[in-house]
């Protein structure tokens, strides 16, 4: 085998894996696009078998990708993904006095969610229950928060972090002046 062959097949397994993520499918979902089984999908993503040209035909169409591009020596997708502030989603008319951005991916929403949320004076986040096991992590930013989850209260200021169920209702609530948080999601 020449070099670059060898070179191609080293880079192959990651290539197909990272066009895979970036997509947000899973082995299941690419099997059932691609009409390759998922186990085959998995051996070759972790190196362990080499797909025929007409697998990896069928898994680059299923993925999107280029054929000839996944085996040069270009990168399937760029390293880097960049968002600028201004491309940033944000929810505005949830809650009262308070602006919300969204910083994760949208294939990570109901699973792993990331936000930046801004408190006017007074601002209030009320939200209902989310899926059975859902935890949120909250750091203060700036400011100082009262925060609620289910009948336990607490107060939090600037370096703080609170870790609290969400699968109840819970709130929080801007105090003495506006506060800004870094918030996780992380559903069960």
């Amino acid at each position: 085998m020449t070099d670059s062959a060898d070179a191609i097949l080293t880079h192959l397994p990651a290539r197909l894996k990272e066009a895979r993520r970036s997509l947000g499918l899973s082995l299941d979902a690419v099997a059932k696009l691609s009409g390759v089984s998922r186990s085959m999908v998995s051996q070759i993503e972790r190196g362990e078998s080499s797909p025929t040209i007409a697998t990896l035909w069928n898994l680059t169409r299923a993925l999107q990708v280029d054929f000839a591009g996944l085996l040069d020596g270009a990168a399937a997708t760029p390293r880097i993904e960049t968002l600028r502030a201004s491309e940033v989603p944000t929810i505005d008319n949830l809650g009262s006095g308070c602006r919300i951005r969204i910083l994760s991916p949208p294939e990570e929403a109901g699973k792993h969610e990331v936000y930046e949320v801004a408190f006017e004076s007074e601002g209030v986040l009320d939200s209902q229950p989310h899926t059975r096991g859902a935890r949120e992590h909250l750091t203060v930013i700036e400011g100082e928060l009262q925060v609620t989850s289910g009948d336990s209260t607490t107060t939090l200021r600037s370096g703080d972090t609170a870790r609290y169920a969400a699968d109840v209702p819970h709130r929080i609530a801007a105090r003495n002046g506006a506060a800004r948080v870094f918030l996780v999601v992380q559903d069960a």
